[in-house]
């Protein structure tokens, strides 16, 4: 059974967005949350323990090769819903990380963020060739706790935007000017993936609770590259963190302690140990 009905896709098309419910069962949901909390050393149970090393400003939590992270990619149904919007089943799954964005507090000032719309691209560079990201609600998100945000249908009025901007415009943060964002609360499982035109972001946490959160995302596969597949496979492996300036990782290399993560099937083919 298709998870993408024709609603979901006109939507998807419409917004440049669309989010499949319950994507992953709750069990899996529990064991990354359980991993975060462990991997940053902190009382979920205690907001003033939530404000130190090694949280990151902004929420992102640099594990990317747990158990729970790779059950999550893995799963049938995460896979399928990619699958649908790219229209094909051999795909590589990105090793991304979590986020727990800890709410705004007047006594913490220097842990504030107050979101971000972006890309995660250079859009000076043509051609810019499709793809789309993911993320995966852990908990019950409502729109004041820093969930995801972006500019809906904005990926289709991409070009035509960009000739009305100056030549030196910021080619990885749109000028707002006359943009509308949209904050996408979420329940616990959903998985919301969007196109990666639209310019997009997580918000400010003004609630009492952290935005808990997967990314995830997947491409069309490449197994003849056998460069790029055996580095993919060494990062699982290893238990590593990509490679770029955007993914650091963690110095105290607290995965390390960690055998790799267990793979279905599927999972051996999203990684490129195994060919579809």
């Amino acid at each position: 059974m298709a998870i993408l009905n024709d609603e979901d896709l006109a939507f998807w098309n419409e917004n440049g967005y669309v989010v499949i419910h319950d994507a992953v069962p709750v069990e899996n949901l529990t064991a990354v949350i359980d991993e975060v909390w462990a991997f940053l050393g902190m009382d979920r149970q205690d907001p003033d323990d939530w404000y130190h090393d090694p949280m990151r400003k902004g929420g992102m939590v640099e594990m990317y090769q747990t158990q729970g992270l790779w059950n999550n990619r893995q799963h049938a149904r995460v896979h399928e819903a990619f699958s649908e919007i790219w229209g094909r089943e051999d795909l590589w799954v990105s090793m991304d990380r979590a986020n727990c964005k800890p709410p705004m507090r007047p006594d913490k000032p220097e842990w504030d963020h107050d979101g971000m719309i972006h890309w995660d691209l250079d859009t000076s560079k043509r051609p810019i060739p499709f793809g789309v990201q993911g993320v995966l609600y852990l908990e019950d998100t409502t729109e004041d706790q820093g969930t995801f945000q972006c500019v809906p249908g904005f990926h289709r009025d991409f070009e035509d935007w960009v000739r009305r901007q100056p030549a030196d415009r910021d080619a990885r943060k749109p000028d707002l000017t006359d943009l509308q964002t949209k904050k996408i609360p979420g329940k616990a499982g959903d998985l919301l993936i969007w196109h990666r035109l639209l310019a997009h972001g997580n918000s400010a946490n003004t609630s009492g609770k952290p935005r808990l959160a997967q990314y995830i995302t997947m491409s069309p596969a490449h197994f003849d590259n056998s460069t790029a597949r055996q580095a993919r496979i060494k990062l699982w492996r290893d238990r590593l963190n990509p490679s770029g300036k955007a993914f650091p990782g963690d110095e105290r290399r607290w995965e390390a302690d960690n055998d790799p993560a267990q793979l279905t099937d599927r999972g051996r083919k999203l990684l490129g140990l195994d060919s579809w």
